[in-house]
Formats: structure tokens, sequence, C-alpha cells
């Protein structure tokens, strides 16, 4: 072997891992979208031809997971705080301010979250904010977010709202939350027919947003996540069961591998890392959470 083949090799070695770990070229918008109480043991079975189309060209796992307990704010929190209950201090399924005191706080006075790192390191970065629940509300700060709208749980309101919004402002990150099919959970009961007929609704309100995004033009630059705060049990969640922990991450667009199974272990929060990673924001130190870049090419 000569000497410049080595050192071409020797090269290679030092710069390829580097390359791996280089964030997807040209993303310019996240859009996250997140159904309360949609356990990932249902997913298979469903008919929710959308996100399954999702899934087969983009990655996915159903082996998420969410923080303990396996309720809504601490849960929400941890999504978008990119850290667990211990650190950001959100405890409870309704949690509207941190039981514990919080390890790290934003200028804007709670928790950092991937919107107050936007709003700090890119001030003229368009968010949208647009929630079914109103326990969302207080755990991202009002003056870290663009737009922000509630829409007093009705989920189909919510979805007309981000259509509008995406279409016309096209934001940089878009957080829609839903509030089924939490609310047949806990009314009804997991692994009900009544259950998997709601997702039939979930699946489509996911497939009007990703449409929203093309009409919009910037299908070719966008990631979208969709993923949830946790699973259920008979009527109800909080528990340790993989019912209620395992959640589905599916991860769909720019950069993002077609059909990949992901094998590395999702925490609910590594949710904030991977959209801060994908829209080159510095994390703060007290994050716990990493960027899932098995899923990205």
């Amino acid at each position: 072997m000569s000497n410049m083949r080595k050192i071409v090799m020797m090269l290679m070695s030092i710069w390829l891992p580097f390359a791996a770990m280089a964030q997807p070229s040209k993303v310019k918008h996240v859009i996250l979208i997140g159904c309360d109480g949609f356990g990932a043991y249902a997913l298979p079975e469903a008919e929710m031809p959308q996100l399954k189309k999702l899934m087969q060209e983009g990655a996915w796992s159903l082996t998420a997971r969410s923080v303990l307990p396996s309720s809504s704010a601490v849960n929400w929190a941890s999504l978008l705080m990119g850290a667990g209950p211990t650190v950001h201090g959100y405890t409870e399924w309704n949690s509207a301010v941190p039981e514990i005191p919080s390890a790290d706080t934003s200028r804007f006075g709670l928790f950092p979250s991937v919107f107050s790192l936007l709003k700090e390191q890119r001030p003229d970065a368009v968010s949208a904010l647009i929630y079914s629940w109103q326990g969302i509300g207080p755990l991202v700060e009002k003056d870290a977010t663009t737009i922000r709208v509630a829409g007093k749980d009705k989920d189909d309101f919510c979805v007309d709202t981000a259509i509008a919004i995406i279409r016309t402002q096209k934001p940089v990150l878009t957080f829609v939350h839903l509030d089924e099919p939490d609310g047949v959970g806990h009314n009804i009961g997991h692994r009900t027919p009544e259950y998997y007929k709601e997702l039939q609704k979930v699946d489509a309100r996911i497939g009007r947003i990703v449409k929203a995004v093309e009409d919009a033009g910037i299908a070719n630059e966008s990631v979208i996540i969709v993923t949830a705060d946790h699973g259920g049990k008979g009527k109800g969640h909080g528990g340790k069961s993989l019912d209620e922990v395992q959640i589905p991450w599916v991860v769909y667009g720019r950069g993002v591998q077609k059909g990949r199974a992901l094998k590395q272990p999702i925490i609910t929060y590594d949710t904030a890392a991977t959209i801060a990673w994908l829209l080159k924001l510095k994390m703060p130190g007290s994050w716990r959470g990493l960027p899932v870049k098995e899923a990205f090419r």
C-alpha cells in the first residue's frame, strides 16, 4: 500500500465518524404531532394508512418509552423539555407548575424547552403551538412562541388551525397536540373496538397535516415526527405496564431513512433533542435527551 493511500485511509477513518453525526442538510421546518394516550401496542392492528405510509417511507419505533409516571403533563413536559421529571420538576398528570424546583430555567422563566431554544438562538424564527388539552399551555413559555392557539378539547379545530398556519406562515417549528385517543381510552377503554375506531379519526387528522405541509411547498425541507405522551390500560394510565409506557415514534421527511425500524432505545425526551439537532440549536447542559440520529441518512 502506497504512503498516499495510507494517508487517505487514515483521514477517512477520522472524518467518517464526524460525517455520520452531521445533521441532515436543508431541514428548515419540523412539524411535531402529539397524540394523547396513543399506545404503541395499538398501531400494528389499527387501520391507520396515513401513519403507516409515513412508517414505510420513514423511520419508526414501537418501543419508545414515556417517563414515569406514564401520565400527560409530566410526559409532554419531558417531550418538549429534553429531560425527565427529576430535572424539569413537572411530576404529575396535570402539573401546571413544577412540584420539584426546576434544575434550570430559561430567560422566559421555565425549564428550557425546544421552543425557548429556538427563540433564544433564532429570534426571528416563527414557531407555532396548537393544543387541544389545556394542560399543554403552562408547559411552554408564552414569550417563546410566535403563534399560540388553545383548541379547547377540539381536535378538528386544532387540525384546521394548524393547516392554515402551516400553509400561510410556514413555521420553523410547529407542535400540534391532539387529545384523542386519550378521551376514548378513559371513557370506554384501551384495546376496545371504540379505541381502534378513534384511531382511524386520528389517522385522518395526521394525513391532513401532512397534506398541508405538501401544499405549503415545504415538504422537501421538512421533518414530521408523530408520537404520544403515554399509552393506557383499561380506562387509565400512569402505571408501569408496557401498554402504558410504550409509545409510537415515527419520523418522516428530509434526510430520514426509508422503512427503517429503529433499534436504539428512545425515551420521550429524545424528541426535543432530535428537533434541536435538526434545527442546529445548541442544547443546554440540563437536557438529558439524545438525538435519534439512527433515523437519518
